[in-house]
C-alpha cells in the first residue's frame, strides 16, 4: 500500500470523487457490454482475436449512452488522457486513466493498469483486419486506394497496370454493368499488373443489388423538373405525359410503386431533386418536386431512386447476383453486398455462397451502408459477421447514404461509422465523389482537396471512374501519405512542423 500524500488544498478530495465517478462509469459499461455481447453473439462462435474486438465494441456503445462531456473537462484541466479517443481502447483508457489518479494520490489503483501491449492491443487488431482483407498496404502509407474500373478496362491491360504503378491497391468491378466475360478480363489484367509489379493487387466485385432506377421516361424534349411540378411513377406499362404531369417514368422494381403511401419522400439522382408522394392510384403515384437543383433537372433513364421513408420490403440478393457469384467466387478477394441492412441479410449471402465449394482464401465481405437501417444495424452487422469469422469491412456509401438520410446528416454519420468500426476493429472504406472534379474535369476543388485529406482516417479510399482517374491515383497516394505523418483516426501524430 502507497503511503497517501498529504494534501492541504482539498486536490485529492477533488482526485478521489472524479477516481470514484470514473470507477462508477467503468463498472456500469462493464455490466453493459457484457449483456450486450451476449445478445449480439448468441450461440455463434467469433475467433479470439473477433470476440476481442466485439467485447470492445459492446463496452464503446454502452459508454456512448452517457454525456460524457463534464467528465471530459474535469479530466482535460487537470492533465489525464481525455476519453475523446478511445475506440480502440475503452477498457484499458479508464484502466490506465484511473491508475493516474490512484497514483497521484498515493493509492493503488482499483484495477491493474494495462500494459502498452493491452492498451494497443486493438490498434494491432484493426492492422490485422485491414491486412487480412486488403492484403499488406504499401511502403509509405497506411491507407489503401480503391479504383472503380470503367467498361473499356476489359479490354485495356496497360491502363489497368498504369493504375497500379501509380497507387491503385484494390480494384472495384461493379457486377451491375457489363458481364462475366468483361469482369474476368478486367480480373485476369488485374493479377497480370500484380506479377509485373511484383506486389499484391486484391479484386473487390460488387453485386448489384435490387438497384431502384428509373427506365424509360416521358417528358417534353429539353424540359426539366421544376419545384411545383407533378412526377408521375409507373408501374407497369409505356410511361406517358399529361398537362397535369408533363413528366413520368417507368421504374426498374414496379413493386416499389405500389408500396409507397402519400407523404413519402422521393429522391432522383443522388438528390438533384426531392419530392412527396401526393397520389397513390392503382399502379401508378404522383410526386410533387418540393425542391430541385438549380435550373431544375432533366429526367432522365437509368437514374437512382432513393425513398427514405418506405418500408420497400426488398431482399438484398436477387436471382442475377445468385447467378453472378459464380464468378465473383473465381476471380474476386472480395464482395461488395450492396442493401445489406439486417443481420439476417448476413446470413442471407452466407447461405448462398454455401452452395459453392470452399475456397482456398476466404472471400472478404464488405458491407455497403447506404441505408438508415443499415446505420441503425451497423453493431448488429459487424457482430454477425464476425461471427462467420471471413474477413470483413464496411464502405460508406456517401452517395445513396445522403440520399436516404439527407444530405445534412451525412458528414455526422459518417464519422458515427467510423467510430463505431474502430471500435470493433473493422476496416472501413470512404467511398463516393472522392476527387470527383479531378476525376471528371482534370482540376480539383478546394473542398474536395479537404474531403480526401480527412478520408485518410479510412483504412481504404475509392475513387469513380473518369477521364482523369490516373492522375487522381497520383495525388491521392502523396495525400494520404502525407497525411499519415500528422494524424491516425481521431489522434494527431505530431510530426515535427517544417513550415515554419
Amino acid at each position: 500500500m502507497l503511503e497517501p500524500v498529504e494534501d492541504t488544498s482539498g486536490v485529492a478530495g477533488g482526485l478521489a470523487g472524479l477516481g470514484e465517478e470514473i470507477a462508477a462509469l467503468r463498472n456500469d459499461i462493464s455490466i453493459q457490454g457484457a449483456s450486450r455481447f451476449e445478445a449480439f453473439v448468441g450461440t455463434g462462435s467469433p475467433a479470439e482475436d473477433k470476440r476481442a474486438s466485439l467485447d470492445n465494441l459492446c463496452h464503446y456503445l454502452s459508454l456512448r449512452q452517457h454525456d460524457l462531456r463534464d467528465l471530459q473537462r474535469k479530466l482535460m484541466w487537470r492533465g489525464f488522457s481525455s476519453l475523446g479517443r478511445l475506440e480502440s481502447r475503452v477498457l484499458p483508457t479508464m484502466d490506465a486513466v484511473l491508475a493516474a489518479i490512484a497514483a497521484m494520490r498515493g493509492v493503488d489503483p482499483p484495477f491493474p493498469p494495462p500494459s502498452e501491449e493491452q492498451f494497443f492491443r486493438g490498434e494491432l487488431l484493426l492492422r490485422q483486419a485491414t491486412d487480412e482483407l486488403f492484403g499488406p498496404p504499401r511502403a509509405g502509407r497506411r491507407g489503401r486506394i480503391m479504383v472503380t474500373l470503367p467498361s473499356e478496362a476489359a479490354g485495356q491491360p496497360d491502363f489497368i497496370l498504369d493504375l497500379a504503378r501509380r497507387g491503385m491497391d484494390v480494384a472495384r468491378i461493379n457486377c451491375a454493368h457489363d458481364d462475366e466475360k468483361a469482369w474476368a478480363e478486367m480480373a485476369k489484367h488485374i493479377r497480370a499488373a500484380a506479377g509485373t509489379l511484383g506486389r499484391p493487387l486484391t479484386i473487390l466485385m460488387d453485386i448489384a443489388g435490387p438497384k431502384i432506377r428509373t427506365e424509360t421516361v416521358a417528358a417534353e424534349k429539353g424540359a426539366k423538373l421544376q419545384t411545383g411540378d407533378l412526377l408521375r411513377l409507373v408501374a407497369s406499362g409505356a410511361p406517358y405525359a399529361t398537362p397535369e404531369a408533363p413528366f413520368c417514368a417507368a421504374v426498374s422494381l414496379p413493386e416499389i410503386v405500389t408500396r409507397l403511401s402519400v407523404g413519402d419522400r422521393l429522391r432522383y439522382d443522388d438528390g438533384k431533386l426531392e419530392g412527396v408522394v401526393e397520389s397513390v392510384t392503382d399502379g401508378e403515384a404522383l410526386v410533387r418536386i418540393g425542391h430541385t437543383k438549380t435550373g431544375g433537372a432533366k429526367l432522365k433513364p437509368e437514374k437512382g431512386l432513393n425513398l427514405p421513408d418506405t418500408a420497400l420490403g426488398l431482399s438484398p440478393l436477387t436471382a442475377k447476383d445468385h447467378n453472378d457469384l459464380a464468378t465473383i467466387i473465381g476471380h474476386a478477394d472480395m464482395l461488395g453486398y450492396s442493401f445489406v441492412s439486417r443481420p439476417e441479410d448476413i446470413d442471407l449471402l452466407e447461405e448462398a455462397l454455401a452452395e459453392f465449394p470452399r475456397r482456398d482464401r476466404a472471400l472478404g465481405l464488405i458491407a455497403k451502408i447506404e441505408q438508415p437501417e443499415a446505420v441503425t444495424n451497423l453493431p448488429a452487422l459487424i457482430a454477425r459477421a464476425r461471427c462467420r469469422n471471413r474477413p470483413f469491412g464496411v464502405m460508406i456509401a456517401r452517395g445513396d447514404l445522403a440520399a436516404e438520410i439527407g444530405f445534412e446528416r451525412v458528414a455526422e454519420m459518417q464519422e458515427e461509422i467510423l467510430w463505431i468500426c474502430e471500435a470493433a476493429a473493422v476496416p472501413t472504406v470512404w467511398a463516393t465523389q472522392v476527387l470527383e472534379d479531378l476525376v471528371k474535369d482534370g482540376l480539383p476543388s478546394r473542398g474536395e482537396m479537404t474531403d480526401a485529406a480527412m478520408a485518410a482516417r479510412a483504412e481504404c479510399v475509392m475513387l469513380n471512374k473518369g477521364p482523369a482517374v490516373a492522375e487522381a491515383v497520383t495525388l491521392l497516394d502523396s495525400l494520404l501519405a502525407r497525411m499519415d505523418g500528422h494524424i491516425f483516426k481521431k489522434t494527431p501524430t505530431l510530426r515535427a512542423l517544417k513550415s515554419w
